[in-house]
C-alpha cells in the first residue's frame, strides 16, 4: 500500500513556523511533519495572498487555490497544534527529495501522474486554478526550479517543493494535490543564491497585473496572470532579485548574514568539438563569457586523447558552469565531469547544462549569429573560426533565456587566449605546482604568489590582477619598462596626486559588475544610485586634481589614466542629478526622478492623481457638514487611507449609504460611496504609475546602457591603477629591487635571489637563505640539482619560476639585481599524483606533462623537472630522464633546472660542457658515534646549509629524513646495515667490470702496437687512458 495509506490515521501538525512568523530564521528550519494529511487533503495549510494595503485581496487568492475557509479559524487552529517531528513524514519526504545537483537541465515532473502529486486515491481530484496555472508553467520550464509568487511569498510545488525543502532546510507540506513550501518575498534572494549554489537553475514566476487594476477590469474574478520574470544560474546570478544592496561597509567586509556571495569569477563556458577527417585531428572551441563583468575569453586549438589542452584551459578559467553538446565526445565528458566533481562541497561544483546537438552545428550557428550582430560588427564576427562560430551560437541562444545577450554584442570586448602578441601564459600545471593563486596545503590564498601581490582594495582591481598572473603578461619590455616605471613613482612619490588617488580607490563597491548590471537592465534603483554616485565622485575628485596630475606625475602610464578617466566618467553625473537620493535609496520608483520634464508620461499620471486627491479633499466639506464636526479629519488604519472615524455613540448621524470598513469598541470607520468610487480611482493610478515608472527606469538603464563601453574603460583604468599601487606596496616590503629585463635576451641572472612567499612567511628573524642564479641561452643553459632529500633544492626551482613571473608582470624582485630576459612561457613538471578517475597512474601522470613541455617549449622557454622519472624502476627511470634532459639540451635548447637524485645524469656535464652545470644543495655531514657492535651501522646525521653549490652531490641522505620523520631506531640501523650492503655489492662488481675491461683495452691496445710504427704507440695509449675513463663511467 502506498506511503498516503501509511500515513492515513496518523494526526501529523504542522510546525506553528510554517507562516514565517519568524522570517529571518526560515533557513533554520527543519522540515516538519505535514499537516493533518487525509484523502481529503490538508484542512491547515500556509496562508495565500494576504489583503494589500488598498484591497483584500485574500479571498480572491484563497478562490484561486480552491480553498475558502476562515483564516481567523484557521489561525487558531493552526496556533493550537504542538510541534512534533514524525519519521514516518522525513521517509515521506525522502521520496521526493532526488535531485542532480552538478547536472544540467534536470526535468521535474509536476504533472497529475507525479508520485509528486496526490495520492492514488485522489488522481481524479480537480486541480485548482492556480495548480492548474503552476502545470502550464512548469511545462514550459521543466529544467528549473519555479518560485511562484502568491502575495507576500513565493511557493514551490511538486518535486520542486520537495528539492527546495531540502536545500532550504524549510517546511514542506502537502497542500491539495501537490507538496508545497514556501518563503517570504524579501527574502528571495536569500534563498534563490542558496539553490543556485547549489547547481540548481531556478525560476522566479511573479504577478503580471495588480489587484487594483484587476478589480476594476471584466477578469476581475479570474485568476491573477503569471509569468515567468528571471531566471538564475550561477554564471547568470545577475538580476535586481537577487543582487541586494548591502551597505557599504558590508561590503568592503564581505559581510551581508547568510547571503551565498558571489565568487571571485563566474564564467559560462562552452565548449565545441570538430573533427577533421584529412588531418584526422580533433578540434575543440571554445567561448567564455561573464556576464557580470562582460568578460568575453575566445580559443580554438587542437587537442588529443588526454584532452590536455582543454583541461588545461577549463582549470585557467575556472568557470561555474559549462554548456556542451548533448553528443559530446566520451573522452571530453569524462573530463568535465572529473573536473565538476573535484570539490566535495557543492557550492564549488561546476554546473554542466547539456543542449541539442543541432545548435551546435555551424549551419545552425552560423544562422544564429548573423541574426544577432548587426552589419557593422558581423564581418570581424564571422572572421572567427568555424569551433568558434559553434559555441557562440548557442552560447548566444542560451543567455537570451536570461535577457543577458547584450554582453556578446560587442565584438571589440572579446579577447583571445591563444593569441601569442598577448603574451606569455602559465598552464593549469604551472599554476599548481608553483602555488601562483592557491597553495598546495589547504587549497587557501596564504602561501601563494597571489597572497604576496595582492594588497588591491577594489574587488575588480583583485579580478585583474588574477589576470595578471595566470595569462594576461606584457609580451614587450616597454610595457613591462612602462608598469616599472609606474611603480617606482609610486613607492618614490609623496606627490598630492598619488596620495589622492590611493585614498580615491579605497572603499569603493564592485564598480565593475555594477555598470554590467546596468547595462543588462537589471539594477535597482540603490545599485544604481550607489554606483553612479560614485562614479560621479570620481570623476569630479580626479578631474580637480588635473593640475597636481600635469605637474608632479611622470610617469607615462599613471598620467595617461589619470588624465583620460574623468572624461570618461563623466556621464555619469548626468544621470545621477535627474534623481531623488531618498526615492533612490529606498527603492521608491513613483519619487525617483526629481525632475519629470523629460518624462511626459509620469508627469500626466502624477497630475490625474492629483486631481482625484484634489476631490476627495474636498469630499472632506461636504462630510464635515453631514457629520456636524467642523473638526473632522481623514484618518488612515492598516493601510485603509480616507476613512471617516466617527464615535460609535454617534452613530446614528452617519447615513445608511456609508460603507463601514472596520470599527473598534469605541469608533467605526466609514467611507462614503464618493470616498469608494475616488478611493478606487486613486488606487488603479497609483499602480499604473508604478508601471509607468518601472518603464521609464529600463528605459533610463538602456540610455546609461549607450555609455557602458566608456565607463568599462575608465574601471579598467582604475583597476590598473589599483594594481600598480599593489606592487608598489610589495616592493615596500624589503630588499627587493628593480629587475632589468631585456627582449633579445635569452638569459636568467638573479643574484641573492629569494622565494616570495616564504621569504614573507619567515619574517625578519628567520632569513631565507639567498641563493645565485645564471642561465644563458647560448652558454650553459642547464642546471642540474642534486642534494639531499629536503635540501631545499624543489623550493629553490620555484624562487627562480616565480621571480621570473613576478618580473614580467612588472613587479619588483627579492633579490639584490636580476637581468632577465622575455619568456614565451614557464613548463613545470613537479610533485607526484595520479589521476583514478581517468585511469592514468602516478608514472602516466608524470610522463604526460613532460610529453606537453616537450611540445610546448620553445628556446624561450624556461623548463623546471623535478625528479622526473622517479615513478618507475630505476633503470628506467635513469634511461627515460636521461633522454629527456638531452632533449631539451639538443634539441629545444630552452633555459632548463633538473632536479634529480640520479647520479649518471649528472655525467650530462662532461658530455655537454658548453651547456650543463652541476649544482647541489650544500650540507654538513656529521658522523654517527662508534657503535659498540662493529656490525652495526648507524644513519648520518645532516645538516642543511640551504645554499647553492657547484659540483654534483654523490648522495641523497634519505635515511636522515626518515630519522626527522621519526622512524624507529631499529628500523633505520637495518636501513642503514642493509644501504651498506647494497653500495658495497655495486662498488665490487663495478671494479670488477673495470678491471675486466682494463685487462681487453690493454691487450688490444698491445697487439695494435706491434702493428704499428714505434712513433705511433704514444698515441694510442693516450687515447687508452681516455677509453678506459669511457668504460668505467
Amino acid at each position: 500500500f502506498s506511503t498516503m495509506e501509511k500515513l492515513k490515521g496518523f494526526n501529523l501538525t504542522a510546525e506553528p513556523s510554517v507562516r514565517h512568523r519568524d522570517t529571518q530564521s526560515d533557513s533554520r528550519r527543519t522540515a516538519g511533519p505535514c499537516s493533518k494529511i487525509s484523502d481529503q487533503g490538508s484542512s491547515i495549510r500556509p496562508p495565500g495572498d494576504v489583503p494589500d494595503q488598498h484591497t483584500n485581496k485574500n479571498r480572491l487568492q484563497q478562490a484561486e487555490e480552491g480553498n475558502e475557509d476562515d483564516w481567523e479559524e484557521r489561525e487558531k487552529r493552526e496556533e493550537e497544534a504542538p510541534a512534533k517531528q514524525s519519521l514516518l513524514w522525513v521517509l515521506f519526504l525522502s521520496k521526493f527529495a532526488k535531485t542532480e545537483r552538478t547536472g544540467g537541465g534536470k526535468a521535474v515532473n509536476l504533472s497529475p501522474q507525479s508520485d509528486v502529486s496526490a495520492p492514488s486515491r485522489r488522481s481524479k481530484s480537480i486541480y485548482t486554478p492556480l495548480e492548474q496555472q503552476v502545470m502550464q508553467l512548469k511545462e514550459k520550464h521543466k529544467d528549473a526550479l519555479l518560485a511562484v509568487e502568491c502575495g507576500y511569498k513565493y511557493r514551490f510545488f511538486g518535486e520542486d517543493a520537495a528539492i527546495a525543502a531540502k536545500e532550504l532546510n524549510i517546511v514542506c507540506h502537502l497542500d491539495h494535490n501537490f507538496m508545497t513550501c514556501s518563503i517570504p518575498t524579501h527574502r528571495l534572494f536569500v534563498h534563490v543564491r542558496r539553490l543556485v549554489s547549489h547547481g540548481h537553475k531556478v525560476g522566479v514566476v511573479k504577478q503580471t497585473e495588480t489587484s487594483a487594476i484587476k478589480a476594476s477590469g471584466a477578469n476581475r474574478n479570474a485568476l491573477f496572470t503569471r509569468q515567468l520574470s528571471a531566471l538564475y544560474t550561477k554564471s547568470t546570478l545577475v538580476g535586481e532579485d537577487v543582487n541586494p544592496v548591502c551597505k557599504l561597509q558590508d561590503v568592503e567586509e564581505g559581510v551581508c548574514g547568510d547571503v551565498v556571495l558571489d565568487p571571485p569569477d563566474s564564467f559560462l563556458l562552452c565548449i565545441s568539438e570538430s573533427w577533421n577527417k584529412l588531418k584526422k585531428e580533433l578540434t575543440i572551441g571554445l567561448v567564455a563569457v561573464q556576464p557580470s563583468t562582460g568578460d568575453v575569453l575566445l580559443d580554438c586549438f587542437p587537442d588529443g586523447e588526454s584532452r590536455s589542452e582543454l583541461e588545461a584551459r577549463v582549470l585557467k578559467i575556472s568557470p561555474v558552469e559549462i554548456l556542451v553538446p548533448s553528443d559530446l565526445s566520451e573522452q571530453t565528458h569524462r573530463l568535465l565531469q572529473s573536473i565538476s566533481n573535484a570539490s566535495s562541497q557543492a557550492d564549488d561544483r561546476v554546473r554542466v547544462e547539456r543542449r541539442d546537438g543541432a545548435q551546435f552545428e555551424f549551419t545552425s550557428a552560423m544562422n544564429t549569429v548573423t541574426d544577432f550582430y548587426c552589419a557593422r560588427s558581423l564581418s570581424s564576427v564571422v572572421s572567427l573560426e568555424s569551433p568558434v562560430i559553434c559555441c557562440l551560437g548557442p552560447l548566444i541562444q542560451y543567455l537570451q533565456e536570461f535577457n543577458l545577450e547584450r554582453v556578446l554584442s560587442s565584438e571589440s570586448s572579446f579577447l583571445h587566449l591563444s593569441c601569442k602578441s598577448e603574451g606569455m601564459m602559465l598552464s593549469a600545471a604551472t599554476l599548481r605546482n608553483l602555488e601562483v593563486l592557491n597553495n598546495q596545503t589547504d587549497g587557501g590564498m596564504k602561501g601563494s604568489l597571489l597572497w604576496v601581490l595582492d594588497h588591491t582594495c577594489t574587488p575588480f582591481g583583485k579580478r585583474l590582477m588574477r589576470k595578471w598572473l595566470f595569462s594576461l603578461f606584457p609580451s614587450q619590455p616597454l610595457s613591462i619598462t612602462e608598469r616599472q616605471d609606474a611603480v617606482q613613482e609610486i613607492l618614490e612619490s609623496d606627490s598630492l596626486a598619488i596620495n589622492s588617488t590611493r585614498s580615491l580607490l579605497s572603499h569603493l563597491p564592485d564598480l565593475e559588475r555594477g555598470i554590467c548590471s546596468i547595462y543588462h537592465k537589471k539594477s535597482s534603483t540603490q545599485q544604481f544610485y550607489l554606483i553612479s554616485s560614485c562614479l560621479s565622485r570620481l570623476g569630479r575628485e580626479l578631474e580637480a586634481l588635473l593640475p597636481a596630475i600635469n605637474s608632479q606625475i611622470r610617469s607615462a602610464l599613471l598620467r595617461g589614466f589619470l588624465l583620460d578617466t574623468p572624461e570618461l566618467l563623466a556621464p555619469a553625473h548626468n544621470f545621477l542629478k535627474v534623481l531623488s537620493e531618498s526615492a533612490a535609496k529606498s527603492g521608491n520608483k513613483t519619487e525617483l526622478f526629481s525632475d519629470l520634464s523629460g518624462f511626459p508620461v509620469l508627469q500626466e499620471r502624477r497630475e490625474q492623481i492629483q486631481t482625484v486627491l484634489n476631490e476627495i479633499q474636498h469630499h472632506r466639506k461636504e462630510i464635515r457638514l453631514t457629520l456636524k464636526a467642523p473638526t473632522l479629519d481623514y484618518t488612515a488604519v492598516s493601510g485603509q487611507e480616507f476613512l471617516i472615524e466617527v464615535k460609535n455613540s454617534l452613530s446614528s448621524t452617519v447615513p445608511p449609504n456609508w460603507i463601514k470598513i472596520s470599527s473598534t469598541k469605541a469608533v467605526s470607520r466609514y467611507h462614503s460611496p464618493f470616498l469608494v468610487e475616488r478611493y478606487k480611482k486613486l488606487l488603479q493610478l497609483r499602480e499604473q504609475l508604478l508601471l509607468d515608472c518601472q518603464r521609464e527606469w529600463i528605459n533610463f538603464l538602456d540610455q546609461f546602457g549607450e555609455h557602458y563601453h566608456t565607463m568599462k574603460r575608465a574601471i579598467s583604468h582604475l583597476a590598473t591603477m589599483d594594481c600598480l599601487f599593489s606592487l608598489a606596496e610589495v616592493a615596500k616590503q624589503g630588499d627587493y629591487c628593480r629587475p632589468d629585463v631585456h627582449e633579445n635576451l635569452r638569459q636568467i641572472i638573479i643574484r641573492d635571489g629569494r622565494h616570495p612567499a616564504i621569504d614573507l612567511l619567515m619574517g625578519e628573524h628567520n632569513q631565507y637563505v639567498p641563493n645565485h642564479t645564471e642561465l644563458q641561452g647560448d652558454g650553459r643553459r642547464t642546471m642540474i640539482i642534486t642534494g639531499p632529500n629536503m635540501g631545499g633544492k624543489s623550493s629553490y626551482i620555484r624562487q627562480v619560476a616565480l621571480i621570473c613571473v613576478m618580473a614580467q608582470i612588472g613587479s619588483y624582485i627579492p633579490a639584490s639585481e636580476a637581468y632577465l630576459g622575455i619568456l614565451d612561457g614557464i613548463f613545470t613538471r613537479m610533485g607526484a599524483s595520479d589521476n583514478i578517475y581517468k585511469g592514468r597512474s602516478t608514472f602516466m601522470e608524470e610522463l604526460s606533462e613532460t610529453s606537453e613541455i616537450i611540445s610546448r617549449a620553445t628556446d624561450r622557454s624556461l623548463v623546471i623537472l623535478d625528479e622526473l622519472g622517479r615513478g618507475t624502476s630505476t633503470h628506467d627511470g635513469i634511461a627515460i630522464a636521461y633522454a629527456t634532459l638531452e632533449h631539451f639540451i639538443r634539441v629545444v635548447k630552452a633555459l632548463t633546472l633538473f632536479v634529480t637524485h640520479y647520479p649518471p645524469l649528472c655525467e650530462l656535464e662532461r658530455v655537454y660542457p658548453e651547456h650543463v652545470s652541476n649544482y647541489h644543495m650544500a650540507f654538513l655531514l656529521n658522523e654517527p658515534d662508534i657503535a659498540t657492535d662493529a656490525d652495526e651501522v648507524q644513519p648520518e646525521f645532516v645538516t642543511f646549509l640551504y645554499r647553492l653549490t657547484a659540483g654534483a652531490a654523490g648522495r641523497s641522505y634519505g635515511l636522515n629524513v626518515a630519522r626527522l620523520a621519526d622512524i624507529p631506531d631499529p628500523v633505520l640501523h637495518t636501513a642503514a646495515h642493509k644501504a651498506q650492503e647494497l653500495e658495497n655489492t655495486v662498488n665490487a662488481k663495478r671494479y670488477s667490470k673495470h678491471t675486466h675491461l682494463s685487462q681487453l683495452l690493454h691487450n688490444a691496445f698491445h697487439t695494435c702496437a706491434d702493428m704499428f710504427e714505434r712513433e705511433n704507440v704514444a698515441i694510442l695509449l693516450e687515447n687508452q687512458t681516455v677509453f678506459r675513463l669511457s668504460f668505467a663511467t
